[in-house]
């Protein structure tokens, strides 16, 4: 797609030009308390104000999973989706007045469930006279301020995003999201909201948005040449100083961005995954940060500020509408100009309250459709088939998603310069109560296999390289020594390796030692029955986020890229079990690793 207007700068922000001012409102706050006396003897002007926000909303409105079509619900019983949080932002309004609050989100709003996937692909709001997204539909009814740019956002091509930023009545910012011609900014930097007080002069609050760098590796199909993204850090250094001068009272950055200064891609890109935490301690003259990307729960975290002494509140609320964050802002009237005095924040539990019904009802249509499309029957199975224990043994569900994957490279690459070449493949278990059920299968249940928009690639690899890539993915086992018990609700996820992160490859047999320690895990690597030949040659079947740098793991995003398809894996699995009519395990599985302990099976 051709870079547009709003491509470059959009009508929001540009550098040096301004930036969108929109009015609070007209009803005031009421003075927050009575500080000490001025040198008059009359209390110093108080103002308070709230700032609401989500984060990696992942296409979630009702409290509703598509994979298992019933209502959500966890071992905490959490509740997802923006029907939820929508009741919990009226009472928030109630409570505060409207006026004297906001309500932002830090990214990852468009992906995530078959709701989102349907008015992408199967329905696509870029269709001429097509639909308004739901999400977009969702966040406009509730009133957002204005959203950061997700990773994900990018995943559907940049004619998706574009498509669903026309359609939202809010900004979204990315000021690290830059044309890759000019170096300008291609969203909407920051958007500066004015809050009306009681004592005249309004508050006047910056919302910088920052997006995350690693777009560049795990969307690269989709930017390539048209967007780059520089580090998080670099560019709030940049912005923060000039909405201060521009008469910013309050900075508050949304950054789609963890905490803890972790990177997942290596040292691929020169920038910090995970930089909100670091922009927190390096920036002046930031007041909080809506911290997003990390799936993780902060109700609130203090970060000095190295240069200012000051602290900086962050606070991240958990995925999917599951929680709503707080930001509380205790303002003074001082020296002719409002300076903040104190900032707390906390996070609100959306399972406490029912869905809005205003929302649900805005879009039980489209709910309707989606669960009509992932009820669909493509096939049948011979047998139920389950992930539960997929985390410690191979199970057929992963031998599946591999045999396909492994079938579909061979097909692409018969009949050309790599097609003699052994082909095996990767495989994540991405989900723990995924399930085909014996009978019919549905395209929930096959999709439920893979609930990543990822696709597939094919990636020229060394034995000695493949051996390394298992030793990196075996890291994922917490070390058990010999003879001692073991508990898998302890034995995985060791130093926080997501499940996503734990990768099995078929064509390959080998062992897993879990009383080694990480490094030296695997044992008896073979290939059609021989020791693995470091120099041998294999097709590794790869999905695009891992081959990108995805998980840093060794080897594969250096790779030489002998195959890509543009379609996800998820379609994919359905089309071929729609192909074949009857999955049967028989066909493809097998126990091709174990984990082990002293050459002794743990199970």
């Amino acid at each position: 797609m051709p870079l547009n207007r709003r491509t470059l700068l959009g009508s929001a922000a540009v550098a040096g030009a301004g930036a969108a001012l929109a009015a609070g409102g007209t009803a005031p706050a009421q003075a927050a308390g009575h500080g000490q006396g001025s040198a008059h003897g009359r209390p110093p002007k108080r103002y308070s104000f709230t700032v609401m926000g989500t984060t990696d909303l992942h296409g979630n409105v009702f409290n509703w999973d598509y994979f298992t079509d019933k209502e959500f619900d966890d071992a905490a019983h959490n509740d997802v989706g923006l029907a939820k949080i929508s009741t919990l932002v009226d009472q928030i309004r109630e409570e505060k007045g409207r006026h004297n609050t906001l309500l932002i989100d830090a990214g990852d709003t468009i992906q995530g469930t078959q709701l989102s996937y349907y008015y992408a692909k199967i329905d696509p709001i870029t269709a001429k006279r097509g639909p308004v997204h739901p999400m977009a539909q969702a966040m406009n009814a509730i009133g957002y301020d204005a959203a950061a740019l997700g990773n994900h956002e990018f995943n559907y091509g940049i004619p998706v995003l574009r498509k669903f930023e026309e359609q939202v009545r809010f900004p979204l910012l990315g000021a690290n999201a830059l044309d890759a011609k000019t170096l300008k900014p291609a969203f909407a930097p920051y958007v500066i909201k004015k809050l009306r007080t009681p004592h005249g002069r309004e508050v006047r609050v910056a919302i910088l948005g920052l997006t995350n760098p690693g777009i560049a590796i795990w969307d690269k199909a989709n930017v390539q040449g048209k967007m780059t993204f520089p580090g998080l850090e670099e560019q709030a250094a940049k912005w923060v100083p000039k909405l201060r001068s521009m008469g910013a009272d309050v900075v508050i950055v949304s950054a789609h961005s963890g905490s803890d200064g972790s990177s997942s891609y290596g040292d691929q890109l020169p920038y910090v995954e995970n930089a909100a935490g670091l922009v927190a301690e390096r920036v002046p003259g930031i007041d909080a940060i809506l911290v997003g990307h990390a799936h993780a729960e902060i109700p609130e975290r203090r970060v000095v500020n190295k240069e200012t002494g000051k602290d900086v509140v962050l606070s991240e609320p958990l995925k999917w509408g599951q929680r709503l964050t707080l930001f509380d802002f205790a303002l003074v009237w001082e020296r002719g100009r409002w300076t903040v005095e104190r900032v707390t924040s906390k996070v609100l539990n959306s399972n406490t309250v029912a869905e809005d019904k205003k929302i649900t009802r805005l879009l039980s249509d489209e709910h309707r459709k989606v669960v009509a499309y992932v009820n669909q029957v493509i096939g049948t199975s011979t047998a139920a088939m389950s992930t539960t224990d997929a985390p410690w043994k191979d199970e057929p569900i992963i031998d599946l998603i591999n045999h396909v994957q492994a079938e579909t490279v061979k097909a692409a690459l018969a009949g050309g310069a790599w097609a003699a070449l052994p082909v095996l493949s990767q495989a994540s278990c991405f989900s723990r109560t995924a399930g085909i059920p014996a009978g019919e299968v549905t395209i929930k249940d096959a999709a439920g296999l893979y609930p990543f928009e990822n696709t597939l690639e094919a990636r020229l690899m060394t034995g000695a390289q493949l051996l390394a890539y298992l030793e990196y993915s075996a890291k994922y086992y917490v070390r058990t020594a010999a003879g001692a018990a073991v508990d898998t609700s302890k034995l995985t996820n060791a130093d926080g390796t997501p499940d996503y992160n734990y990768d099995v490859v078929s064509g390959l047999t080998y062992e897993i030692d879990i009383a080694k320690p990480a490094g030296s895990r695997i044992v008896d690597a073979r290939f059609e029955g021989k020791p693995v030949d470091p120099a041998a040659k294999f097709v590794l079947a790869v999905n695009n986020y891992r081959a990108s740098g995805g998980g840093n793991f060794p080897h594969v995003a250096g790779a030489q890229q002998l195959w890509s398809d543009s379609d996800e894996i998820r379609n994919t699995i359905i089309g071929w079990v729609k192909a074949k009519g009857t999955v049967d395990p028989s066909a493809f599985a097998s126990v091709d690793w174990k984990l082990t302990r002293d050459g002794v099976p743990v199970f």
